[in-house]
């Protein structure tokens, strides 16, 4: 049985001009990632606290889907090539206490 994988990852972004740029970006990921098998949970925050920096709540059904996440068109042709290199990525692979 696969157990689900959470993650948390915190973008900060280099620059403060590139915040429009990555908000339309960060949308089109999310709508790309939800419609991945395997994605249960995809959601982009903006930080209200921390000055130009962005929240990404995800929910994979198992580690093989997030695997494949990272092979998929949204990955490949949007967040790898124009996300990463606007941003420092602090990924958070998480368990939930609850559970």
């Amino acid at each position: 049985m696969s157990t689900a994988v959470d993650l948390i990852v915190v973008l900060k972004a280099h620059e403060r001009s590139s915040m429009e740029r990555l908000r339309e970006l960060l949308k089109e990921q999310a709508r790309l990632s939800l419609a991945e098998p395997g994605c249960e949970r995809f959601e982009v925050y903006e930080s209200s606290s921390v000055a130009d920096t962005f929240v990404l709540v995800e929910r994979w059904a198992s580690q093989e889907a997030l695997e494949v996440h990272r092979t998929a068109t949204g990955f490949r042709t949007v967040y790898q090539p124009y996300v990463l290199p606007l941003v420092d990525r602090t990924p958070y692979i998480c368990t939930s206490v609850l559970r």
